[in-house]
């Protein structure tokens, strides 16, 4: 072999940047960015769940005691819980429109850092609650987590999507809801009454929030900023170089810097993206609708519907309360295998077509189990397959609904418009989640189980609108998935 094959033959062995494996140090920030915090959104997110009954009869008792012992109106205990659980809603919305100003201040990585000090502050307060006897420090500290949460869910899918090569950007994307996901199961299961599901023992589960915080500051800051962060807004060229040199574990990453600096160059004759040139310029509104539709579409989708429902789905098969309670727990697990597997779907099959299958899947289950619900009394097998359906929409979900929206947005956009439209984004995504906690209880009351007939309706247009509206983003650049919306504006 001569020594011109030779070299043609290391050429052809190089990884390009289309075309970059998982290697340790990328992994180690993958796993440092998103266990610290989306741990959180998820475990926040059902932790209240299960000592729900414990909590609102010390709260009774709180409340007792500020009166010498007079009797507690229940109305007012059960206003004083659903403030407490909202109102990590309400921090979420906060937390969320506030993205861009922190991912432009502090960074990527130096936001989820300056974000986990609130963890921090949430837990102490959780944590001593009962011990003052001050049901107001759950609500202060759960506004607080929520704002961390709210934060992490646009700080942690842009830092992921910035350190992560083109070829895997997806699966790592998909990290996040995986997270997510896994810390709903681990509240699921601590919140059992024989572990931490007690009434001595539940402000400790509130205040393990703290254990994820402490690991993130512990392994975070030996992680390098986003490079493009630092090249195109801290403008430090030999800096970005050298995360990036970290990240990939190589020192071949002359092609990836060219790429990054000609978006550099790109955005110096552009002028600073406003919110008004982001609601009025086509290039940038039409990929900030597409986010802001698929948020709403996932919130919308109906899946909170069918976690409210399903215990009452599994009562009404014949199981007992511990049944139920570990169907539940099955169908949590469930949704974690299933995101862990559309990690690597979403590389295979792309990002719109499973928005497609998990969409469709969910709107065809959904007829169904509207169906099966209107019969489930009458027969055991017509329940049993109600329970079969409740189990598949967490898949349809799982699939691709669950994970794609979090970071379809940073796929969308360049460096210099991501934190505003990362802002829109993920606040109408938590105030969207807001309004279902809010409005489906009286929906609920109104309709039984008809109410799913609202989320038919809105699955068949979200089908619709992804078909017709969302560009497929797999293994295309920036300015490949920018070309296409010049190509819609012209028409």
């Amino acid at each position: 072999m001569t020594e011109k094959q030779m070299v043609k033959d290391a050429e052809k062995q190089a990884p390009t940047p289309q075309n970059q494996s998982l290697n340790g140090r990328l992994l180690f920030a993958i796993i440092a960015s998103a266990f610290g915090s989306a741990f959180q959104h998820g475990y926040n997110t059902g932790v209240v769940n299960a000592p729900q009954t414990l909590i609102e009869k010390w709260i009774n008792g709180v409340i007792s005691a500020r009166n010498d012992g007079k009797p507690t109106d229940q109305t007012q205990v059960t206003l004083i819980w659903a403030v407490a659980v909202s109102i990590f809603c309400v921090g979420g919305m906060v937390g969320g429109l506030s993205t861009g100003f922190v991912a432009e201040k502090f960074g990527r990585k130096g936001g989820l850092l300056v974000s986990n000090a609130l963890v921090i502050v949430s837990a102490a307060l959780q944590g001593v609650s009962k011990i003052y006897s001050s049901y107001e420090l759950i609500i202060i500290g759960r506004f607080i987590i929520g704002i961390n949460s709210g934060l992490n869910a646009g700080l942690t899918p842009m830092y992921l999507a910035e350190i992560s090569p083109m070829n895997l950007r997806g699966s790592v994307g998909t990290v996040y809801q995986l997270v997510v996901t896994i810390s709903i199961l681990i509240s699921q299961i601590l919140g059992l009454d024989y572990i931490l599901g007690t009434a001595e023992l539940w402000p400790v589960l509130l205040a393990l929030i703290i254990v994820p915080a402490i690991f993130m500051f512990a392994t975070l800051p030996f992680c390098p900023e986003s490079p493009k962060y630092t090249l195109i807004n801290k403008k430090k060229d030999i800096e970005a170089e050298r995360g990036l040199q970290w990240l990939r574990g190589t020192i071949e990453v002359h092609d990836e810097m060219d790429e990054m600096r000609a978006e550099n160059e790109a955005m110096k004759v552009i002028p600073r993206v406003t919110l008004r040139e982001m609601l009025s310029n086509p290039m940038l509104k039409t990929p900030l609708g597409i986010s802001v539709m698929i948020m709403l579409c996932q919130q919308l989708s109906g899946i909170n519907a069918v976690m409210f429902f399903s215990t009452k789905i599994f009562n009404m098969a014949g199981m007992s309360d511990d049944g139920a309670k570990y169907a539940t727990l099955g169908m949590g697990s469930l949704n974690v295998i299933m995101t862990l597997i559309s990690l690597f779907l979403v590389e295979l099959t792309g990002r719109k077509t499973l928005l497609m299958i998990g969409f469709s899947s969910m709107f065809v289950v959904t007829v169904m189990l509207t169906i099966a619900l209107m019969f489930v009394n009458v027969s055991s097998i017509v329940s049993g397959l109600a329970v079969i359906l409740v189990m598949a929409f967490v898949i349809a979900f799982a699939v691709g609904p669950g994970s794609i929206p979090w970071f379809l947005v940073s796929e969308l956009f360049n460096s210099s418009a991501r934190p505003l439209a990362t802002s829109i984004a993920v606040g109408v995504n938590w105030t969207a989640n807001f309004v279902v906690g809010l409005g489906f209880l009286p929906l609920q009351e109104m309709l039984q189980s008809n109410v799913f007939l609202i989320f038919v309706v809105l699955l068949a247009l979200f089908v619709l609108y992804v078909y017709k509206k969302v560009p497929e983003t797999k293994n295309k650049t920036l300015e490949e998935i920018q070309m296409g919306f010049r190509q819609e504006s012209y028409k």
